[in-house]
């Protein structure tokens, strides 16, 4: 159907003709659009319901002041996979986590993983590049959280966080306490709002993806990523760390590069340097972390999503 709806909107709504690049950009984008949109709103509604019923408080609680024999690295990144579009940012929650007393290792982990693995992300990889890929998608995205925050915790950099902040608290106060029907107009309109704010970044990814799907000669990335190069995913994720976007946006670019003949690990790698680092997010974290620390902190993450495209490169 979607299929159908996008060549009607291509050939006899607008007229183009086929067989041109005009016709294979809006046919990708049309198609695209409407299968992520649908995607996305049905995921976010499901996520904001559920996230309602969170106790946040409750699982810092249980994080705060114990010692789980690296079993709590774990458990943040899985926090971090399934809380990333709560009306908190992550790095509200972060600074929350170590007021609470939350090692910073812990609250690392926590920190580098949601914005890498969420449910989202999860959709939309498993309806466009299958389970397999995904899955371990998700294993790298929770390895690089766990070993990311152990490095951090090992290297003592407490001392490099800015205490000054801890006063704030986040405000997120999902605790499933209202009524039923309170909740459910609650849950659409954290769920809309989650919808709304991402929807622009999500046509421009698309847009992007029509283009280089329609315009861009197949041979074009093989030539100037040189993608047999040992320094192919390197670049791609140093290219990939000043750019600004969210999963659902850069998933169809990184779609169309891969059709182009860009290698999967490497069109992962500079998926995950999108979402994972960029720079307002290290203006932002510059407020809670001290020069070193947030070094350390980009520098891992970057050091880490270089040796996940090299393994997906072998592996895929």
């Amino acid at each position: 159907m979607l299929q159908s709806f996008a060549q009607w909107v291509t050939f006899d709504l607008l007229r183009h003709t086929p067989g041109t690049g005009a016709a294979e950009v809006t046919a990708f984008f049309v198609y695209d659009s409407v299968k992520i949109l649908l995607l996305l709103f049905l995921i976010t509604q499901a996520m904001s319901l559920l996230h309602m019923y969170l106790p946040i408080e409750r699982i810092r609680a249980i994080l705060a002041g114990r010692n789980w024999y690296g079993f709590d690295y774990f458990l943040a990144t899985f926090f971090g996979a399934i809380t990333p579009f709560c009306s908190c940012s992550s790095i509200p929650l972060f600074i929350g986590f170590l007021d609470a007393g939350i090692p910073l290792g812990v609250s690392s982990a926590f920190l580098i993983t949601s914005p890498l693995v969420n449910e989202i992300a999860i959709g939309l990889l498993i309806s466009l590049f299958g389970w397999n890929v995904t899955m371990l998608y998700v294993s790298a995205g929770i390895l690089i959280g766990m070993a990311g925050g152990f490095l951090l915790q090992k290297l003592n950099m407490e001392r490099f966080v800015d205490t000054t902040l801890f006063t704030q608290k986040s405000s997120c106060s999902c605790n499933g306490t209202l009524p039923s029907r309170s909740i459910l107009r609650a849950s659409f309109a954290d769920g809309w709002q989650i919808f709304v704010k991402v929807l622009p970044y999500v046509l421009v990814g698309v847009a992007i993806g029509a283009v280089i799907h329609g315009q861009v000669p197949d041979e074009f990335f093989a030539q100037s990523l040189n993608v047999h190069s040992v320094f192919a995913v390197p670049l791609a994720v140093l290219v990939g760390v000043p750019l600004y976007s969210n999963a659902s946006g850069v998933i169809p670019i990184v779609q169309a590069l891969i059709a182009k003949g860009i290698p999967l690990g490497t069109g992962l790698a500079f998926m995950m340097a999108i979402v994972g680092l960029s720079f307002p997010e290290a203006m932002m974290l510059k407020r809670v972390m001290k020069l070193p620390l947030l070094a350390a902190f980009f520098g891992i993450v970057t050091l880490g999503l270089i040796l996940i495209g090299y393994a997906f490169n072998e592996l895929l």
